[in-house]
């Protein structure tokens, strides 16, 4: 897969993506990179320290979030990726399910775009990755935590997505997927999709797994969101076990480096 000026061959490392939040409200880190010139020194200490895209995000997607209009969305958005784009060679995805911002977003740069709605909220966002000719992550998520049957349901809500991708034309070369890890899901769904994230990697796509500081590490661990490093790592060298390609985190540099080692034990040749 190439994105960007980028190439991501599968099966030679984890690849890390940097989570960039321009929001005032995010669940995590509200606040600290709104102004460019702080999210700019941020993307900066990340890219130093490994990450391998940076994913720039305008609207906070927590459980309860009040949802933005797509102006605000964008002025937060595409000045943080000009910036991004003029000082560093580096992929940038847009974390956006809105055709509008994804438009504004890509024709100021970005490379990627990450829809949490996997184009199931606006399937316009499937013509402009055609348009544009660049990859998309599709993420898994539902409005309420209800299933029959769990797994199969995840899986084949994806497969949804599949679909419309293909409808539209988005090449399968194209597609990363995301399982989606508390969206639409209980503290046990989320432990349950860790536990079978190779059932996500069998559908025969790079995966994304995007566990970095969340609830599910918070509620194991009784821990603040400040305190999820350990836990986050965990998930991410567990992401890899299980095959996913790609892992979306906050801290870059300890899980780049947990990745390492866990891709140097994965990767080293059996005589």
């Amino acid at each position: 897969m190439r994105i960007g000026s980028r190439d991501f061959p599968s099966g030679e490392k984890t690849y890390v993506m940097g989570i960039l939040n321009v929001t005032p409200d995010s669940f995590s880190d509200g606040g600290k990179y709104s102004e460019p010139d702080h999210a700019v020194k941020q993307a900066e200490r990340m890219i130093a320290e490994g990450a391998d895209i940076i994913d720039v995000g305008g609207e906070s997607t927590r459980p309860g979030h009040t949802q933005i209009g797509d102006e605000e969305e964008i002025q937060r958005v595409v000045p943080i990726i000009r910036k991004l784009k003029e000082n560093f060679d580096v992929p940038v995805s847009i974390d956006t399910y809105k055709s509008a911002v994804a438009g504004a977003a890509l024709d100021a740069g970005a490379d990627m775009l990450n829809d949490i709605w996997g184009f199931r909220y606006d399937e316009h966002m499937a013509e402009l990755a055609v348009e544009y000719d660049v990859p998309v992550c599709l993420m898994h998520n539902r409005k309420s935590a209800e299933y029959s049957d769990y797994i199969r349901e995840v899986i084949e809500d994806l497969q949804i997505s599949l679909s419309i991708a293909e409808k539209h034309g988005v090449k399968k070369e194209k597609i990363i997927l995301d399982p989606g890890i508390g969206f639409g899901k209980t503290y046990e769904h989320n432990l349950q999709l860790m536990n079978r994230l190779e059932d996500v990697v069998a559908l025969g796509y790079p995966v994304l797994l995007g566990a970095s500081r969340k609830s599910m590490i918070g509620l194991t661990l009784d821990l603040p969101v400040t305190e999820r490093e350990e836990g986050t790592i965990a998930t991410s060298v567990l992401g890899a076990l299980k095959g996913c390609e790609f892992v979306r985190v906050h801290d870059v540099e300890k899980n780049v480096r947990a990745l390492k080692m866990t891709d140097a034990i994965l990767h080293y040749p059996i005589k």
